[in-house]
């Protein structure tokens, strides 16, 4: 079931659409994107594992996300 995830963005775009170019604040980026893949791919996996519809996990994950708010607002 562990089925490949997307690579972290080749560029991280800030709001005015200029890449970030911290070399820091890039690998900071790269791995919290590996670590949110495997939290994902743990909390699916687990979940189907147990019975729930993947279509209907799937749904409650964007929902997660779509619910996200910035830090800045």
């Amino acid at each position: 079931m562990s089925g490949a995830l997307p690579a972290a963005p080749a560029v991280w775009r800030q709001a005015d659409g200029s890449p970030v170019s911290c070399q820091d604040k890039i690998r900071v980026l790269a791995e919290n994107y590996a670590e949110l893949c495997d939290v994902m791919r743990d909390t699916f996996e687990d979940a189907v594992l147990i019975g729930v519809d993947e279509a209907e996990m799937r749904r409650i994950i964007l929902e997660v996300a779509a619910a996200l708010r910035s830090p800045k607002s």
